[in-house]
Formats: structure tokens, C-alpha cells, sequence
């Protein structure tokens, strides 16, 4: 059956190729996906966003270009901003005529909304809970708005009682066929991602050096400082950084390596772009943090976050886990058909109940 479905994505970056980082590049599949399936999708993001889609802009143009998320994080400046966006974004939800939402936003209002309204939608959780969106959380859940997460790891800091009606566990997944799988790589090692503190970059560069291992790192430069002062420094020889490549570029540039660091600094939610290199054929050498033993498995190596030494160790380890592990355990586990399945019953349940006359108690 086609829906007619609302996408809201969340504000920082454009939701276009190429993608800043996960959340945008879920974003864009998602509605990619449910488009190829037959279903009428509207994106409310920000303006500068991929116009191939059915596009209402919610905001002129991604909010850091005018209010970088370093100098403006949790600042009334830029709550204002983003408070006027979704106001005016729920406004338009009500006269949207969409038969469920899928709320990306990282926003209070989009849940508060549903839940008042009775407006089925399913807002996914791509971080760990801070307090103005755990709160909308607690208070919005009902059988026709639902929750998800993308992975146990997340689910624990979510409902550490345990997860509850309503709420879903839905791993991330990509299309393989933008990830082609290459039987064999050429010894180096490849990293990806923003290049900022939280996403370890430098700890990356010191494990390959340590281990002899040639590295290239890919991604935008989110966080000028920490690049001269962390990683530039690291750069020269047999490390080197790639610059800021498009899916395809980088998906060759993947399949070339033969290993994957990924070496998250935070409570990592879920790692997008380590099932990205294991699609390719790439084992993975992570920091041990967040969903990154969760998602990689058997398919890599681990250290502690802080621990380059045991980082160029499990780099090692990595390198002898055959290509073809990985790739079955994307096929198997976070394809992005799997996850659009686990998505469209959520949708209907949201909609089933929105339609009952079941209450907000048997959440």
C-alpha cells in the first residue's frame, strides 16, 4: 500500500550529497528508499537540500553555515532558531495531508505535536538522550507516536528499565549496490567521517603509524583547530588525507584499502560509516565505545577509546579477518531493505492506532 509519508530531517546540515555525516546521509536514503518503493514522500529540511526531492524548506539554508554548531551549541541564539523552525514545521504537518511522519528532527516540538494530535509518526533517536529530547520522549509515547533507536546500546541509555511498547530497536542500513564489494585490497587502511574530537581522527593516524600500515583519511573538516592541532600534525609519509569525497569516489576509495579504523570518541549510537567500508570487504579496527561492538561483531578488532597502542594491535588482528565476513554481515544484518521493513511497520502501527480508539495509557 503507497503512504503518503512526511521525512523530517534534522537542520545542521543540508540533507544532499555529499553527506556531512550519518545523519544526513540516513536521512537522504530513507527517503530515497521509501520513494523507490512506491510511497509519496515530502522532505521538510533546509533549503539548500537535495531538490530532487519533494522539498519544503523549513529553514532558508542548513543552520551552521550562520550558526556554527561549535560557537552556537545550546545558546538561546540558536534554540530560538531552531524553535521558530519547527514551529513552523508542525504548522505545516497539519495541513500536510501526510498519512504518518518520520521525525528525524532531534526536535522536542515534532513528538510533542504528534502525541497531542493524535498524528501518527515515528521519530527515530540518532543520539544519546539529552534532556529536552529525553523529556519530549517520556511524555510523547503513545501507540501512534512511536520510537526507534538503532541499536541495544542505544535502547539501554534510552529506557535503561527496558524498552518499552512503542519503542523499536531498528539498525541503521545502506543500499549494497552503492557499496560494491572488492575481494581484495592493496594493504592500506582507510578512515572516515567528520573530522572533529568526537570522531577521533587523530587516534586513527597514530594507531596506522604505529602499525606500519598506510592510511588515508576522507571527510569534511568540521572542526578547523582540532584538525592543525590533532591531525595535521600526524600527516606526511604514509598518512595522508584524501579530502572530502561523493558516495561512488568514496566507495572505490574504500575498496581499495584493506582495513577500516573507526575510532568514535563519544557513546557512538550506531557507526554508518563502518558498515559502509565492511560492505566493501573492509574488517574494522574500533575503539570499544557506544554500538561499535554491537555493529562490527566478529567482523573487526577493538581497543579502548584513549589507547593508540591498542588500536595499531587491533589494527593488526583486523587484517587478517577474510573480506568476506564483513559483507555477509551487512547483506544480513543492515541492508537498507531490512531497515525500510522494520520502518513500514512502524508506520502502520502508528497508523492503526492513530485510527482506534486505544489511549496514550497502553503505550
Amino acid at each position: 500500500m503507497s503512504l503518503r509519508i512526511a521525512v523530517i530531517a534534522h537542520l545542521r546540515h543540508p540533507i544532499a550529497a555529499p553527506f556531512m555525516g550519518g545523519m544526513e546521509a540516513h536521512a537522504w536514503h530513507l527517503a530515497r528508499g521509501l520513494q523507490d518503493r512506491g510511497h509519496q514522500v515530502t522532505l521538510y529540511a533546509a533549503g539548500d537540500s537535495d531538490p530532487q526531492f519533494d522539498l519544503r524548506p523549513i529553514i532558508g539554508r542548513h543552520y551552521d553555515q550562520d550558526y556554527p554548531w561549535h560557537d552556537f551549541h545550546g545558546t538561546d541564539v540558536l534554540n530560538g532558531v531552531l524553535d521558530d523552525a519547527f514551529a513552523r514545521c508542525v504548522t505545516a504537518l497539519d495541513d500536510g495531508g501526510h498519512d504518518v511522519v518520520h521525525n528525524n528532527s532531534l526536535h522536542r516540538f515534532p513528538p510533542r505535536h504528534a502525541f497531542a494530535n493524535r498524528m501518527p509518526m515515528v521519530t527515530s533517536l540518532h543520539v544519546p538522550p539529552f534532556e529536552g529530547l529525553r523529556r519530549a520522549a517520556q511524555d510523547s509515547a503513545a501507540p501512534w507516536s512511536r520510537f526507534t533507536v538503532c541499536s541495544r546500546q542505544q535502547a539501554g541509555l534510552w529506557w535503561p528499565a527496558g524498552t518499552p511498547d512503542g519503542a523499536d530497536i531498528v539498525g541503521n542500513g545502506i543500499d549494497l549496490r552503492l557499496w560494491p564489494f572488492r575481494p581484495q585490497g592493496d594493504g592500506s587502511a582507510v578512515w572516515a567521517g567528520r573530522i572533529t574530537p568526537t570522531k577521533g581522527t587523530h587516534l586513527a593516524a597514530q594507531a596506522a603509524r604505529m602499525a606500519g600500515v598506510p592510511l588515508t583519511i576522507f571527510g569534511v573538516i568540521e572542526h578547523r583547530d582540532y584538525y592543525n592541532d590533532m591531525v595535521r600534525p600526524l600527516l606526511g609519509g604514509d598518512i595522508r588525507y584524501g579530502g572530502h569525497l561523493q558516495g561512488g569516489d568514496l566507495a572505490t576509495e574504500m575498496g581499495r584499502a584493506s582495513a577500516m579504523l573507526f575510532t568514535p570518541q563519544w557513546e557512538e549510537p550506531f557507526g554508518l560509516v563502518a558498515i559502509e567500508g565492511m560492505a566493501c570487504g573492509l574488517p574494522v579496527a574500533s575503539t570499544r565505545i557506544g554500538a561499535t561492538d554491537e555493529v562490527i561483531g566478529d567482523c573487526g578488532a577493538f581497543a579502548a577509546p584513549d589507547d593508540a597502542e591498542g588500536l595499531a594491535h587491533a589494527l593488526e588482528q583486523a587484517l587478517q579477518i577474510p573480506r568476506e565476513r564483513p559483507r555477509a554481515r551487512v547483506e544480513r544484518l543492515f541492508s537498507l531493505e531490512r531497515m525500510l521493513d522494520r520502518y513500514e511497520e512502524n508506520y502502520r502501527a502508528a497508523m492503526d492506532a492513530a485510527r482506534s480508539g486505544i489511549s496514550a495509557r497502553a503505550s
